[in-house]
Parts: structure tokens; C-alpha cells; sequence
């Protein structure tokens, strides 16, 4: 199911989804991506270089939290652009996921172009993670 361009409006909020990342979740995304920083995956080393535990890779935190546009266009090859500046990592414990909410809304429209650009937040409890987090979208005519 795709969004069509005239069902949308500056500031229509998309759905707020919670992902919970678990240190498996890591082990997972750094066989995936190749990405074997041991501050991903190991507690001393990760505060040996000052991190209070392990962090998720800083693309997995994006992917995740593209998810939120994603499943509501409904087409993954819809997104056009998507930029973020990390201002936090996020914090992984052992003992329990830490939930990562994503939350979306329209900033602005393109008739022209059948494409709308979604601002997306993204925190752990009490903490943004993702600041100007931008994704441009074409939606269904």
C-alpha cells in the first residue's frame, strides 16, 4: 500500500514506532556490515575509550529509524534522500534492549514532484540521538 500525494498535508504525523536494540542486535548488524569496532560488541573496551557500555553503529541507528517512513509509504525504493546528524550514540546495556522511538511528521511538499520531505525524530529514554534527520520521499500519484 503507497501514500498517494493528494492523502498527505504539511504536518501529517506518521506513525511513532519503538525498536528495541539489544547487544545481539550488534553482534548481528556488525556480521552484516562488516563493522567489528569491538566498541560495539565489548563493554571494556568500549569504556576504556571513555562510552559509559557499548553503542550501536551509528547506520544501524539510521536504518532503524528510516523504518518509521518506510513502512508508512509503504515502498522502501520510494526514499529519495535521507540525511541525519548523530548528537548522541546510543547506549546498549546487557542486562535490557534500550528502546529506540522514532517519531515523523511532513515538513514540506513538492507537487511538482509527487515527493514529500519527513523530519524525524529519534531518542532513547530522555535522549535525541538523531538531530535533522531528513528524508525525502516520492509518494503515489
Amino acid at each position: 500500500m503507497s501514500v498517494r500525494f493528494a492523502d498527505v498535508s504539511v504536518g501529517t504525523t506518521l506513525p511513532t514506532q519503538t525498536f528495541p536494540i539489544e547487544r545481539v542486535t550488534l553482534i548481528r548488524y556488525a556480521g552484516a556490515s562488516g563493522d567489528f569496532n569491538p566498541i560495539h560488541w565489548d563493554q571494556q573496551t568500549a569504556v576504556a575509550v571513555g562510552l559509559p557500555d557499548v553503542i550501536a553503529h551509528g547506520m544501524l541507528t539510521m536504518a532503524m529509524a528510516v523504518r518509521v517512513v518506510t513502512d508508512w509509504v509503504g515502498d522502501p525504493g520510494a526514499v529519495l534522500d535521507y540525511k541525519v546528524r548523530f548528537s548522541r550514540p546510543v547506549v546498549v546495556a546487557a542486562d535490557a534492549p534500550t528502546p529506540l522511538q522514532v517519531s515523523g511528521v511532513v515538513r514540506s511538499l513538492d507537487e511538482a514532484g509527487q515527493t514529500a520531505e519527513i523530519q524525524l525524530t529519534a531518542s532513547v529514554p530522555d535522549q535525541t540521538v538523531l538531530t535533522k534527520a531528513r528524508v525525502r520521499v516520492r509518494l503515489a500519484p
